[in-house]
């Protein structure tokens, strides 16, 4: 009589295995060919949608995928990129969209005013709440194109973007999501970066593409996203500093200065204050007082008003 087989002595399944067996993990040729496909569609399309919110030619271009959980594939953007959980009905529960903060830095820039081929390369960094609604505005054309491919009527459900420090850690007791990145390069001027959408493969594996027509024409409820920035900007609380010279003193008499010395203005006449935001200079100032409240009175600025509002932006 055969002696049974007790359950401390079988050997789990391979996830990837049963992921096979399953229908949620496909072979690299296949999963490669979708992405393609897919890159393609978001290449053609994408460029116009984002011609008629920015006023300017944004280059797209596919450039590879990548496979393996979606934790990893998260894990793979880097850092200094903005992400968005997002989900789209009848096809799926959830994907995740990234890009590269340069890029989004540098279409803030054009959209304030500056031209495409003036701006410089950013540094990545994490981006601040003006920023991320760029990226808020990238991301919900990106998902327009998504819906486009996959020939659905349904709206894309696109959580708020969020620098990657900010994201929630993943789950680490969940079962493992194995899925694709289509990695796109994405360039505005000389400012080349790149945006990602990771899809689970068993949604991929069961996706068949439309090809979005040649001229696709936007979507009509476009948003005009300059005019709503610029609002937005000047909507925006601003902490100013205000800068004050103080008459030279050598190293030996500062280094004995003690509670209650008092310490002069260089200037004898109207005190020159400078007052500046973000680490920008905006104006040019005297000191003052008002009743009870010390004060500054305006008597120049740095620039104009876009370029005020291009440095405290910036």
């Amino acid at each position: 009589m055969a002696k049974p087989v007790s359950p401390a002595s079988t050997k789990p399944m391979p996830p990837e295995l049963l992921a096979r067996m399953v229908g949620t993990l496909g072979d690299a040729k296949t999963v490669a060919k979708l992405c393609g496909e897919f890159g393609a569609i978001l290449a053609q399309a994408l460029p116009p949608l984002l011609k008629t919110e920015s006023g300017h030619d944004v280059t797209i271009a596919f450039a590879g995928s990548d496979t393996g959980t979606m934790d990893e594939l998260v894990h793979r953007l880097g850092t200094s990129v903005a992400i968005s959980d997002a989900s789209l009905r009848n096809w799926c529960p959830h994907f995740v969209l990234g890009c590269d903060s340069p890029i989004i830095i540098a279409m803030m820039e054009s959209l304030l005013g500056a031209l495409p081929d003036a701006v410089t390369e950013p540094e990545p960094r994490a981006l601040s709440a003006i920023e991320i609604d760029i990226a808020a505005m990238l991301f919900e054309n990106i998902g327009e194109v998504v819906r486009m491919a996959v020939g659905l009527k349904t709206e894309p459900v696109i959580v708020r973007p969020c620098n990657d420090t900010e994201r929630p850690k993943p789950d680490a007791t969940a079962a493992p999501v194995f899925a694709a990145a289509i990695t796109m390069t994405m360039g505005l001027g000389p400012v080349l970066s790149t945006f990602s959408v990771i899809v689970p493969q068993a949604v991929l594996l069961k996706t068949k593409f439309l090809h979005a027509p040649a001229g696709q024409p936007p979507k009509p409820e476009a948003a005009h996203w300059t005019d709503q920035l610029r609002e937005q900007v000047q909507r925006s609380s601003v902490t100013l500093n205000a800068h004050i010279r103080l008459e030279r003193m050598t190293l030996d008499a500062i280094s004995r200065l003690q509670v209650g010395d008092v310490l002069m203005f260089q200037d004898t006449q109207d005190v020159r204050v400078d007052v500046s935001a973000n680490g920008r200079e905006l104006y040019i100032c005297e000191f003052g007082r008002a009743g009870s409240r010390y004060t500054v009175r305006v008597k120049d600025t740095y620039g104009s008003e876009e370029d005020l509002l291009s440095h405290i932006t910036s």
